[in-house]
């Protein structure tokens, strides 16, 4: 996963997956839509072995559209599975594991961020995106606006990409619009009856539409 500059690219963001074959089935439709940067894919609780082979299964499917698949929290996992890296969302000892544990073969990234300075200690810490507005541990989300200026101010500032979260479609355009280099979405884009070829096509079209506005300016 690589920084552009212009437009914004699409993460998406698994809801716990148990049924590996009924998760491939929901991503290719979605990559089908169009460019999407990156999957996060969180598990369900299980051995390790049971969840190396749940990445495994999605890794062809999902690399072979030249998109990178990053697993939650488990180096293990994400290393023995064949997926392009981890998300980190334990602080800084455990992006520290992660690095010693797949060196620079890897992308780490963190989320769980609660403060500017967590995000900046992140940064520097050298992990290759920060995400701001995922649900916190309770379920509960952030404020919009909050993930706005978050979002914003680290896109303006740093060199880190930086991936906003949104938590339902109309929040799309008001993150992309801080210049966040992704944003995500999340376990609401694959909920029963919505329809996620068509709002990764929605969002790709926001972004470019985006990325034109800005280029004319």
């Amino acid at each position: 996963m690589t920084t552009h500059p212009s437009p914004t690219r699409l993460m998406l963001v698994t809801p716990p997956v148990e049924d590996a074959d009924a998760m491939a089935f929901r991503l290719m439709q979605a990559m089908a839509g169009g460019d999407v940067a990156a999957i996060l894919l969180r598990l369900t609780p299980g051995d390790d072995r049971s969840r190396i082979e749940r990445v495994k299964r999605l890794a062809g499917p999902v690399q072979g559209n030249s998109v990178a698949l990053i697993v939650e929290d488990n180096s293990l996992v994400a290393a023995r599975g064949g997926a392009d890296g981890v998300h980190i969302t334990g602080g800084p000892q455990a992006i520290a594991e992660a690095r010693a544990s797949l060196k620079t073969e890897r992308i780490i990234g963190v989320g769980g961020l609660r403060a500017r300075h967590d995000a900046m200690d992140a940064g520097e810490a050298g992990v290759d995106y920060v995400m701001f507005g995922e649900p916190r541990p309770d379920g509960s989300m952030p404020p919009l606006p909050a993930v706005v200026e978050r979002a914003g101010w680290w896109a303006e500032i740093f060199e880190t990409p930086c991936v906003a979260y949104a938590p339902d479609a109309d929040s799309i355009e008001p993150l992309i619009e801080t210049g966040a280099e992704f944003v995500a979405l999340g376990a609401w884009a694959f909920a029963e009856g919505q329809d996620i070829r068509a709002l990764v096509e929605a969002a790709n079209a926001a972004m470019s539409a985006c990325a034109a506005r800005k280029a004319a300016r």
